[in-house]
């Protein structure tokens, strides 16, 4: 049997000892068909370890925020009942014993079906649900799962009941509690693939977070667990999980692998860590990456100390692809030697859902759906973020609108209610749209699909005019004269949307002619040129409070206002009090594109 979760810590987390081995796999021949001589008596065996990532709690292939089936410009599907499928016909392919199943974290967070389970109807409350993520994963058969950023989102209690809840373990070799500095979940599992050649293979996974959770997460983990870097904790297991008698390592590894971080230098341990772990850290054989939502059906890197190559993989994002490693091992020399391993990817938009699995959470996602549909007030316009990126537009108006009546209100009464307040917000889906009239939770939950929550953070003038360079870095530096194509304007340099910040309260021009760093010109407040010494209190959500994106001066500036409601259901409360979205009252254009003090978009507007 894998290691029990439940008893883990008091019994090896410290020394890593008395890991139970799983009894498994009887196998394929060993022997390779046609060899002569001493070739014929050589001991051979072949398994695959299948992995996804960043599941983000799609079960189905379906889309809440649209109330459709998901769809997006390649035709994906997403969603565990695809994965299902893909995993049974490898099963039958390969021989269910011959096959291993993980993930590499990210997988309570990111729908309306997994919000529901931790919010509306919480698996932590008394005689809850079973979260419809651990019962899919449970019924597809999951040997192991890493931890990853977003399940710390709900916090500690939701997580705890959730692995709970799940009948294998979740990983983490860096995710260490706060006083005792012991794992605060099961760094690996290990089992044992028996072979017909007597001689069982030891297979072990070794688990790793990402550090960010410690900035992005402090709220829930503060003073309770801390979480250092993927290739020190990846050098203390691996050499103890070797002289445990794992012949095969496989790390999974909710971390890019760019070696670059979004949180600058607020922690010293690197984000995207996976291909340094493979380089400098010998002894693995395979990193199944996530966290960077990016297809890599198979990267190669060379351990710097051993000259092999380690096998990287990370499948696409949602249940979009399942990566299989196939590995090769000889017996040789009085133990098991790793003699191949090759990675690809399988596409799960290429099968059909399991309807197993469908059948299996069918009430759960009917719940959902209805729940997400209901009608919670009315809009006097219709709004879009189509052109948010790169145009002022009325639904981030409607955001930022929010969020400073929210924290106006909030500050009322205290040493700061004098103060102006700004307020910032992303486009975090080009998609998402309020209508005309009668509008549903599920199309203001499509406003923000993370699980943010709202501060206040109190910035200078010079502050705010660094804070917007930097977000102007957004766009892709453009000379005057000849038109703009806004397909090529945005994301420069790989930036997300979700890390282009508007901010609302101030007026200012974008001049896209001019390199990154020195873009923001007319920078004012009620018409007149900002003091770099006044004093503004910016709405903020608690990603960009607490490094996230790495934008400048927010992370430390006094805080001087916060709230554990997720910002989406602040805007739901909001609209749901108010009963009207009258967007007159916030509409307006704060903010343009420029070349050389001409406009861009001449006709731009608040509207749409």
């Amino acid at each position: 049997m894998p290691l029990n979760r439940r008893t883990f810590l008091g019994r090896s987390a410290a020394t890593g000892a008395g890991v139970a081995l799983a009894g498994g796999a009887a196998a394929a021949p060993a022997e390779a068909q046609g060899h002569q001589g001493p070739e014929r008596n050589r001991k051979r065996y072949a398994f695959t370890v299948m992995g996804t990532t960043d599941l983000h709690g799609n079960v189905f292939n379906w889309d809440y925020f649209t109330d459709a089936e998901f769809d997006d410009k390649a035709h994906n599907d997403v969603g565990l009942a695809k994965i299902s499928t893909l995993v049974e016909q490898v099963r039958k392919e390969k021989g269910r014993r011959n096959t291993l199943l993980i993930d590499a974290g990210d997988t309570i967070q990111g729908t309306q079906l997994s919000y529901y389970y931790a919010k509306v109807d919480p698996i932590t409350g008394a005689n809850g649900p079973v979260h419809p993520m651990a019962q899919a994963m449970n019924a597809i058969g999951y040997d192991a799962a890493a931890l990853g950023n977003h399940e710390f989102n709900y916090g500690i209690p939701v997580l705890r009941k959730f692995e709970e809840q799940c009948d294998f373990p979740l990983l983490g070799a860096n995710a260490l509690d706060a006083k005792t500095l012991r794992p605060a979940f099961p760094p690996y599992w290990m089992t044992r693939l028996r072979t017909p050649c007597g001689r069982g293979v030891k297979v072990a996974v070794l688990g790793l977070t990402n550090p960010g959770i410690a900035i992005w997460d402090k709220a829930n983990v503060q003073g309770k667990m801390t979480f250092p870097g993927l290739e020190e904790q990846a050098a203390k297991w691996v050499p103890r999980l070797r002289s445990m008698g794992a012949d095969v390592v496989i790390v999974s590894a909710h971390s890019g692998t760019s070696g670059t971080s979004s949180y600058g230098d607020q922690v010293p341990y690197v984000e995207n860590a996976a291909a340094l772990v493979a380089e400098r850290v010998p002894g693995i054989d395979a990193i199944l990456v996530g966290h960077a939502h990016v297809e890599i059906p198979e990267s190669r890197v060379v351990n710097k100390e051993t000259g092999r190559e380690v096998v990287l993989s990370e499948p696409l994002k949602w249940g979009q692809r399942l990566t299989l490693f196939d590995v090769e091992v000889e017996w040789d020399r009085g133990r098991w030697q790793v003699t191949s391993v090759s990675a690809t990817v399988l596409n799960s938009g290429t099968v059909e859902e399991d309807p197993r699995i469908v059948g299996l959470l069918g009430d759960e996602h009917k719940k959902v759906v209805g729940y997400v549909n209901q009608v919670i007030g009315t809009c006097s316009a219709a709004m879009a973020a189509t052109e948010a990126p790169y145009q002022d537009a009325s639904i981030i108006d409607f955001i930022n609108h929010v969020q400073a009546e929210t924290v106006k209100a909030a500050l009322a009464g205290t040493a700061y209610a004098a103060l102006p307040v700004l307020s910032q917000a992303s486009c975090f889906s080009r998609t998402a749209a309020i209508p005309a009239g009668e509008v549903t939770i599920r199309q203001v939950a499509g406003l923000y699909p993370f699980e943010n929550t709202l501060e206040a953070r109190v910035l200078t003038g010079a502050q705010l005019k660094d804070y917007l360079e930097f977000s102007a870095r957004y766009y892709v530096q453009t000379a005057a004269g000849g038109d703009v194509d806004p397909g090529k304007l945005t994301n420069a340099a790989g930036t997300p949307d979700y890390n282009y910040d508007a901010v609302s309260g101030v007026t200012y021009e974008i001049d896209i002619a001019k390199p990154a760093g020195s873009r923001i010109d007319g920078l004012s407040f009620e018409g007149k040129p900002i003091d770099p010494k006044a004093q503004f209190v910016l709405a903020v959500n608690n990603y960009r409070a607490s490094g996230g994106g790495n934008f400048p001066h927010v992370a430390s500036a006094q805080q001087v206002w916060s709230n554990s409601e997720e910002i989406r259901n602040t805007i739901i409360g909001w609209v749901k009090a108010r009963g009207t979205i009258d967007v007159s009252r916030f509409a307006s254009v704060d903010w343009k594109l420029t070349r050389d003090g001409t406009p861009v978009f001449p006709a731009a507007g608040a509207g749409a």
